[in-house]
């Protein structure tokens, strides 16, 4: 993961946040475009769903025929109960499979963009690691699937994980059953380890915001290595394993 190379290749920085719903990253995101924004730079916010993924209207439209779930964004005041990616019946993980790999081509077009538009950093609201954290990443055929497209898509110069406690996460957004929000956090630090992504602790919102700045600080300076390490208590590299 060769960050200095791939950055001096591009005319733009590329990051990329993901995480469980409710784990805060929009709040991050809006923090961090406000700090580049301050400083003069030009900045661009790629939302995966409405950006990146292929026939979005369609699949969502269907989900909501077949699954019957609920549309919109859960609030404490209002919780509302969605069926899409907690629906794990084979056949649908099977076409996920597929599915991820349009949206993979898509990534790697709407990346490709960064080397001619007018931003020094592009940063992605999710990225195809949200996506692969819905897999049955508990089989190895599906953990391999998982490597493989990785090989395929652009990585981001910094590619970050905010970690969240499940409870908290569903009492900020309640959208989903917290037996499946603790298996989705579960995937997605299976994700972190296997794309060596940046794994941020459960942690106060300005705590979180200070640690991203030091990453982002290091990302900026030039930190050799194939992966930044963590330099304080609330940051860390996912304590998982892929098998």
């Amino acid at each position: 993961m060769p960050f200095l190379t791939e950055m001096k290749r591009r005319n733009c920085t590329i990051i990329s946040f993901s995480g469980i719903d409710g784990a805060g990253k929009s709040t991050q995101i809006d923090a961090l475009v406000g700090d580049l924004q301050e400083r003069g730079h030009r900045v661009r916010v790629y939302a995966f769903w409405d950006n990146v993924v292929a026939f979005s209207r369609y699949r969502e439209s269907l989900s909501l025929r077949v699954f019957k779930g609920e549309k919109g964004i859960g609030t404490p005041e209002r919780p509302i109960a969605r069926r899409d990616k907690n629906v794990t019946l084979w056949y649908v993980a099977v076409l996920r499979l597929f599915l991820y790999w349009l949206d993979a081509l898509r990534l790697l077009a709407v990346s490709s963009r960064c080397e001619t538009e007018n931003s020094e950093f592009v940063i992605f609201d999710r990225y195809i690691y949200d996506e692969l954290a819905n897999l049955p990443l508990q089989y190895w055929p599906v953990r391999l699937y998982v490597r493989l497209l990785l090989l395929f898509v652009r990585k981001p110069n910094l590619a970050i994980l905010l970690d969240a406690d499940p409870e908290v996460a569903v009492s900020r957004k309640p959208e989903y059953p917290l037996e499946f929000v603790r298996r989705n956090r579960q995937a997605y630090l299976i994700i972190a380890d296997i794309a060596d992504m940046y794994v941020i602790s459960p942690s106060p919102v300005a705590e979180m915001a200070d640690c991203i700045r030091e990453v982002f600080a290091k990302l900026q300076g030039g930190v050799q290595g194939t992966a930044f390490e963590a330099t304080n208590q609330f940051a860390g590299k996912a304590e998982t394993s892929s098998s």
